[in-house]
């Protein structure tokens, strides 16, 4: 049974996904990329948001329903600050469908997740921005978010991760 949070915007409740929920989040992720112009790079399945999400519970996911629809999603995940010594909130996706945007949705989930890192002792909730998503930057900056320009993200992938772990036998 899914329990609803109830939102200062009438009509629009938050909720944490439940396994049933996997096709839909599949279905979100996918909307996601496809905005972003990045859907040939989704290999996402279900079987796979099942084991990583549920099973091995290495991320969780919050969905925002309005007049008990589904309209958003937020998939975020623990980090930890070394410097601070606890742990932070990584935002990996949040998403609002394109009817639905504008409304206040995406600024209550982001406000939640921000309670929740509260509550949970974080010091710190993040999130990348693609760099052209303009609208998304204003709507960061006006929720009192700040780019750390000086930071270059690396990421090794798929051939190069494999040649990288093969060094350690070596």
């Amino acid at each position: 049974m899914k329990m609803l949070i109830d939102t200062r915007l009438n009509d629009f409740k938050i909720r944490f996904a439940e396994e049933k929920d996997i096709p839909l989040i599949l279905k979100f992720i996918k909307e996601l990329a496809d905005y972003e112009e990045l859907l040939h790079e989704v290999i996402a399945t279900e079987e796979i948001l099942m084991d990583s999400l549920f099973k091995k519970k290495t991320a969780e996911v919050i969905i925002g329903e309005y007049e008990n629809e589904p309209v958003s999603f937020a998939l975020f995940f623990h980090n930890f600050s070394t410097f601070l010594g606890r742990p932070g909130i990584y935002l990996e996706d949040l998403y609002v469908r394109p009817e639905m945007r504008g409304k206040g949705m995406g600024k209550i989930m982001l406000s939640y997740l921000a309670k929740l890192a509260i509550e949970r002792n974080c010091g710190r909730l993040e999130w990348w921005c693609l760099d052209w998503n303009k609208s998304s930057i204003e709507f960061y900056k006006q929720m009192g978010a700040i780019p750390m320009d000086e930071w270059t993200v690396y990421r090794v992938t798929d051939g190069a991760l494999d040649n990288l772990a093969v060094k350690f036998d070596k």
